[in-house]
């Protein structure tokens, strides 16, 4: 017998317009065979991509336009499974995002209480994790950003700089990275590299750069620093135009490259760290706070230095 579909309603975070936030029930678009249904415990408030769709900065983007449920940092529970879906009831699934919400886009669209998706798009983990689970995006972004290059310095040291380093650290032990950082509060929790401002470093030799700042003007500051034949990766989210003189990376020949979007060879990497001990993801979720706050919470998250990482509490 086929399990009973639970109600098909959620308390959603809904961006009506830029800066304009609220929670609103929402239907859901009801669940087909590979199809799961989905308690959300936690979802993350993403300080990139999700502060420029806060702000009305985000550039053109597949699926862009406003009303929309943010989110793709989502942890929950599957409360019901299609025929296909090939997931149990009661595991615990990470979320990247759902599209579920009628003519409420879902750009993410993890930012609810319920959400429905493809099992295919969920990624079960373990209950150990607990709330920290909703970090494996950021944790794929920053693993996928090294492509096997021997990264030496890193510009940021928010959760998603911070994740790079422990990641590199835990790969290479023996090959620490330097990390910049101009907001000197932010220099504390390094495990294993050091943490410095750029006006302390007198490095010329960087062999490769990854830039986590988003910072669309860094680029001449960068190359400044490069060994020759280096690599700058930029890992952050531009919405500016992003431009460098020529003549110094000429001289140095230069490299660039653009790290996108995770892939799931990235989120089994981060896994297997996690799994081996050799990763550890404590002391990034600074904030949390009911969902019912979510208004303030983003507010937070975006305009408070010391939040790192702030998430929504679903449970209740």
């Amino acid at each position: 017998m086929n399990p009973k579909i639970p109600t098909l309603e959620a308390l959603a975070v809904v961006l009506e317009q830029p800066e304009h936030l609220s929670l609103q029930r929402l239907a859901l678009t009801p669940p087909e065979a590979a199809d799961v249904v989905v308690d959300i415990e936690w979802s993350g408030i993403s300080t990139g991509t999700e502060r420029l769709l806060w702000s009305g900065q985000m550039p053109e983007f597949p699926g862009m336009g406003y009303p929309l449920v943010p989110g793709y940092e989502s942890v929950g529970r599957v409360i019901y499974a299609g025929a296909d879906a090939g997931l149990a009831i009661g595991q615990r699934v990470f979320v990247p995002g759902a599209r579920c919400y009628g003519e409420v886009r879902g750009l993410f669209g993890g930012a609810a209480s319920r959400i429905v998706a493809p099992a295919s798009r969920l990624l079960p983990v373990s209950e150990a994790l607990g709330e920290q689970a909703v970090l494996l995006t950021l944790a794929a972004t920053a693993y996928h950003a090294i492509a096997g290059a021997q990264i030496d310095l890193i510009v940021g040291h928010g959760v998603l700089g911070r994740l790079l380093a422990r990641i590199v650290v835990a790969l290479d032990s023996s090959a620490p990275p330097v990390v910049w950082e101009t907001n000197a509060a932010r220099h504390v929790g390094a495990d294993g590299y050091s943490v410095i401002s750029p006006d302390d470093d007198s490095r010329r030799d960087y062999r490769c750069i990854c830039d986590m700042s988003g910072d669309a003007t860094i680029l001449d500051r960068l190359i400044a620093r490069l060994a020759r034949g280096g690599e700058i990766v930029l890992a952050g989210f531009y919405h500016q135009p992003v431009a460098f003189t020529f003549p110094p990376a000429f001289m140095r020949e230069a490299r660039f490259r653009i790290a996108a979007e995770f892939q799931p060879a990235d989120l089994a990497a981060v896994q297997a760290l996690l799994d081996a001990g050799k990763l550890s993801l404590d002391g990034l979720i600074t904030h949390r706070v009911p969902a019912t706050e979510a208004a303030s919470a983003y507010r937070t998250a975006f305009g408070d230095s010391t939040c790192l990482k702030m998430i929504l509490d679903w449970r209740n």
